[in-house]
């Protein structure tokens, strides 16, 4: 875990660098242009790190299926049929020991210029995190720069039984595998011809999909282009290894890799040690795990206790929304952080969008407090619809309010995805991409972040003035709460207390105060975008006892608008007077005047 707040930028890789401006939908890479680890200057990293980042996730790092065609570098064509979109899934890994061409000025050379990325990286004072996506792999899996003892995923399987321990798939002996329905517009590159399409995708026999479909022939809403991972659960959900009882919750990463160590393990187990121990090798700092809740807790006991024990300050996230199962993965699991979109993101963008009350904040605070330095909170994401998109909010400046709450509710980390600081709406028809969220299976360009990026220089230079606005917003932010002591102290609720004044607003309007020895902040927002309110915000004897004991010169200054607050003493505790504005955002640090 880390000592202070954790702010992680997600950037997907592949278009993070991409300066094409005319999309076409289903475009080719030479049509639609594609980033490259290049594209990640020392200029970029600085003013990502300038934005107020600690990690880089790098989205779509590792080798995944892809119609383009790189057999002149070695590398087999994956048949399109099996293919989202004409760049692919990022999370159908086709080699866990190379990474994508397509990030490469020298295909040939892809590994080592990563490499040089990650020293890029580091040298910013930036950690660098990837994906490992442990539930499933592409269905054309082919190493290519493997290590000398690995072997590929399925390359020992029995496959004339559906379930063995040390298979590393399920199979359905004497099927073949037949391709789903693809509705029209989701067609095999765009329903255009490819040479490839005349000989049909051949799998026998087939193999259970992704998600977790036993059948021979998946739905299009399957994983279809994926096969699922086999950690030794039967197909009839029992163990093949022995479960962790509760006493684990409380003993060390030694302790847990100590009780492993003294057992055979499924073959899929040490594959994905493997993988893991040689990124940490290249210099990796951590790794975000999708879908890790489809994967045994008992696994991530053993994967993540022997990455801690190598390097205990790797950071591991887990995307998990079962809330009922969050403990365990943290305690038994032994990971970092977990996924809040069941929770505080679904909270937020519901009061975004007028459907929920500010009331309900506190009462999530309360209960995920146990919980909420192990979080990872976000807006957005790869998975989730933009926010300036009309699926979403509409306008980015509607979620500054949600940003607030969502970098200061509680130690969290917190995610921004690319482009959302410049208030990306994700308009584009990509493809296989639908608008609303920028596209993972497509080549395509990203314009708001485009213009920011403006043709390498990274200044902004081509953003309007609200674009600017926006993101001075989050760069100030997200520097305010990076090293603020109050960000990992304590909550107080100011909503109770001020609910009458809110009046009309009562749902609009929220309040709260974190507080640390040698820090208080006060945060107040106003989540409606065309009404205002002054409040006299009361600041409750419980918070006002954490003030120096001599009062005088005491005021409030805040840091998001440059307006300094006079306070007023009472015997109920404090009060100020606060405007809120359509849409405030208000972070308001207690300062005392020198002597």
């Amino acid at each position: 875990m880390q000592s202070g707040k954790c702010h992680i930028y997600q950037v997907f890789t592949r278009l993070f660098g991409n300066t094409q401006t005319h999309n076409h939908s289903w475009g080719t890479l030479e049509q639609n242009g594609v980033g490259k680890f290049s594209d990640f200057t020392p200029c970029a990293l600085e003013k990502i790190k300038a934005l107020g980042i600690t990690h880089i996730w790098y989205t779509g790092v590792l080798h995944h299926a892809t119609t383009t065609d790189y057999q002149r570098f070695g590398i087999t064509n994956d048949h399109p049929a099996i293919v989202k979109g004409r760049a692919g899934s990022p999370y159908a890994i086709k080699d866990y020991y190379s990474v994508d061409p397509d990030l490469a000025d020298n295909p040939a050379q892809r590994n080592q210029e990563f490499s040089q990325l990650i020293e890029r990286t580091h040298q910013a004072g930036l950690k660098v995190i990837i994906d490992i996506v442990p539930n499933h792999v592409a269905r054309c899996y082919q190493g290519l720069n493997n290590p000398q003892h690995v072997v590929d995923f399925g390359h020992n399987d029995d496959t004339s039984v559906a379930y063995q321990r040390d298979n590393n798939f399920y199979y359905l002996p004497d099927e073949a595998f037949q391709l789903p329905e693809f509705p029209t517009r989701y067609r095999p590159s765009g329903g255009e011809a490819h040479s490839q399409l005349n000989v049909p995708f051949k799998e026998e026999p087939a193999k259970w999909t992704g998600n977790g479909a036993a059948r021979a022939q998946p739905s299009f809403d399957d994983w279809f282009e994926t096969v699922k991972i086999n950690y030794g659960i039967k197909p009839d959900g029992s163990q093949d290894f022995t479960p962790l009882d509760d006493a684990f919750r409380h003993r060390s990463y030694a302790q847990h890799l100590a009780f492993w160590d003294e057992q055979s393990l499924p073959d899929s187990w040490y594959k994905f040690a493997d993988i893991v121990c040689y990124w940490l090798a290249q210099g990796v700092d951590g790794f975000r795990f999708d879908m890790a809740e489809m994967v045994p807790v008992e696994f991530w006991s053993y994967l993540n206790s022997l990455i801690k024990t190598q390097r205990a300050d790797t950071v591991l996230i887990a995307e998990i929304y079962q809330p009922d199962r969050y403990e365990d993965y943290i305690e038994l699991g032994k990971m970092d952080y977990l996924y809040n979109k069941v929770g505080l993101y679904d909270l937020l963008r519901s009061i975004v969008q007028g459907t929920a009350s500010t009331s309900q904040i506190g009462a999530l605070e309360w209960q995920q407090r146990k919980m909420a330095a192990h979080f990872v909170n976000f807006l957005e994401n790869h998975d989730e619809q933009r926010i300036a998109s009309p699926a979403f909010a509409g306008d980015a400046k509607r979620a500054c309010p949600a940003m607030l709450v969502a970098c200061t509710l509680s130690p969290a980390a917190m995610l921004i995805y690319f482009g959302q600081e410049v208030g990306e709406p994700a308009n584009e028809n990509a493809g296989f991409g639908q608008p609303s969220r920028t596209s993972i299976f497509d080549y395509v360009g990203v314009p708001h972040h485009q213009r920011w990026m403006n043709q390498g220089r990274f200044d902004g230079g081509l953003l309007n003035h609200n674009e600017l606005e926006l993101r001075q917003f989050y760069q100030r932010l997200l520097n305010l709460t990076l090293q603020s002591p109050a960000m990992q102290g304590d909550y107080h609720d100011l909503y109770a207390a001020n609910y009458a004044q809110f009046d009309e607003l009562q749902h609009r309007l929220f309040a709260f105060a974190r507080s640390a020895p040698s820090q208080i902040v006060i945060i107040a927002v106003n989540f409606d975008h065309q009404h205002s309110k002054r409040i006299n915000l009361s600041l409750p004897q419980t918070l006002v006892k954490h003030w120096p004991q001599n009062s005088d010169g005491l005021y409030l200054y805040d840091h998001l608008n440059d307006v300094r607050y006079p306070l007023h003493l009472n015997h109920d505790g404090a009060c100020v007077s606060v405007e809120f504005t359509p849409l405030f955002c208000g972070y308001l640090e207690l300062i005392k005047e020198p002597a």
